[in-house]
């Protein structure tokens, strides 16, 4: 799936589960704010009628007095409003008057005039000087049916009278709750629709500019010039910057490793006259100093050869991704073989080699470039051994790998120099001979190890010498 699509789909949906939260908050909390704000203002109505009724209240004359002639004309009003969109064509409200008793003595409505009402929470609460409300349901299976009651005492020179209680049915102010929630429900879908626009829009940025970022990628890849793009934000154009200067640093080396290899190629010539006119040399009779002379042209001739070739495969392994020629290894008849071709530097330094192989393990590699890393690590361990002593190789399954183990018994290698040793032209001194070697062998090592996915690395055994390991993903 495309990220700016992916991105679309999270941010709508982080939008979306945001904006039903909210209306869903809302649609909850509709009808009880409506109901209190009612409320708040049937304190208001009831205090005031309670007022005006207390001269009729003291009295007696509530049925035929000011105050119920004043209702009953209220009552036949009708006052045509539109409030929000909703039209009132009547008055909706229900006046009732206890005394201090709680029965009924005046009723709006007609239907409770001598009714006990003294149990009834509006009124009990009021004749105990408390704020007195409740609500009950006309019909107890309809939510709908719900009337609201507040009541205020009735005061007459300060002698509590009787209590006066207001009644709005719910059914008066559903149409308000209902009007809010469509006006509420218009506002979420127009907000659903911008940010579905928004989080369109700027998906199409966010892939324009990926795009460009892509097509600059793919040009730099292969080989074409191209100017980095600087548009599309901070973060883009400095990954556009980022992207330029590896480029250039790729550049760079590629025209190092291939000066290094031009170079190489160009020194073999030379350096193949040199190593035959030693060998013309050591076979004439001459001095003693002609001799150790012509040695000594052979040997470092030899050496800068070795130098050579360790470049070329190191420069040649680097620039690979994956082994050219993968195919099964048996890890077991290479090492073998790796010991039989150093029989000869084995022999001259008096040294054995001792196996430890627990069960015939392969790898899917390089054999050349795994044979060549496993005697770069044979030779490391011939040239710090110590004359006669013993090289321990050792192959063992860990986990789902082949580990490869080469311990020699020499005196190790300092603290200081074990950060190092895979770094290239990195060298110390061979105890036998008291020269470097090209640094190059435990590089090689590093690389064809991350060449088959495999790591590789040094340090000194605990019992003295040190020891060296190759771990390769097992086939």
């Amino acid at each position: 799936m495309n990220i700016s699509v992916r991105l679309f789909i999270g941010y709508f949906l982080v939008v979306g589960l945001a904006a039903w939260f909210v209306l869903n908050i809302f649609m909850r909390e509709a009808e009880p704010g409506i109901r209190q704000a009612t409320e708040e203002t049937l304190v208001d109505t009831a205090h005031v009628l309670a007022e005006l009724a207390a001269p009729d209240l003291a009295s007696g004359r509530m049925a035929d007095g000011e105050f119920a002639s004043a209702l009953a004309a209220a009552r036949q009003r009708s006052p045509q409003a539109s409030i929000w969109g909703v039209r009132k064509d009547s008055i909706d409200f229900r006046v009732y008057i206890t005394d201090d008793l709680g029965r009924v003595v005046f009723d709006s409505e007609g239907l409770a005039l001598g009714a006990d009402y003294s149990q009834w929470r509006d009124v009990a609460r009021v004749l105990k000087g408390e704020y007195g409300a409740r609500s009950t349901r006309a019909q107890a299976d309809d939510a709908s049916s719900s009337v609201m009651y507040v009541a205020a005492p009735i005061r007459h020179q300060g002698r509590l009278l009787g209590v006066l209680s207001v009644a709005k049915p719910l059914s008066s102010v559903l149409p308000y709750v209902g009007h809010a929630e469509q006006r509420v429900k218009r506002a979420g879908y127009i907000l659903l629709a911008a940010s579905a626009l928004i989080g369109v829009v700027f998906s199409a940025w966010l892939s324009w500019s990926i795009n460009r970022l892509r097509i600059y990628a793919r040009d730099v890849s292969e080989g074409r010039q191209a100017d980095p793009p600087t548009s599309g934000g901070r973060q883009f154009s400095e990954l556009a910057r980022a992207l330029a200067l590896m480029r250039e640093r790729l550049e760079g080396k590629q025209y190092v490793e291939r000066y290094v290899q031009n170079l190489a190629h160009e020194m073999k010539s030379p350096l193949s006259a040199i190593i035959g006119a030693a060998e013309i040399l050591e076979g004439r009779p001459a001095d003693d100093d002609r001799r150790r002379f012509a040695l000594s042209v052979g040997e470092q001739a030899r050496r800068l050869q070795g130098i050579i070739e360790r470049m070329l495969m190191l420069a040649r392994v680097e620039q690979l991704q994956a082994p050219e020629d993968a195919v099964p290894v048996d890890l077991n008849e290479l090492l073998q073989r790796c010991v039989d071709e150093r029989s000869l530097p084995l022999q001259a330094r008096r040294l054995s080699c001792s196996f430890a192989i627990g069960e015939s393990l392969g790898v899917r590699g390089d054999p050349f470039l795994l044979q060549q890393a496993l005697l770069n690590l044979l030779d490391n361990a011939i040239a710090f051994s110590l004359t006669g002593g013993n090289i321990e190789i050792a192959l063992q399954r860990r986990d789902q790998h082949a580990e490869v183990t080469v311990r020699d018994h020499g005196s190790g290698a300092p603290d200081y120099a074990l950060p190092q040793v895979f770094d290239r032209f990195y060298s110390l001194a061979s105890p036998a001979s008291g020269q470097k070697s090209s640094g190059l062998g435990l590089a090689l090592v590093r690389e064809v190890a991350r060449l088959h996915g495999g790591e590789a690395d040094f340090g000194n055994h605990p019992e003295g010498g040190a020891v060296a390991r190759l771990l390769l993903p097992s086939a």
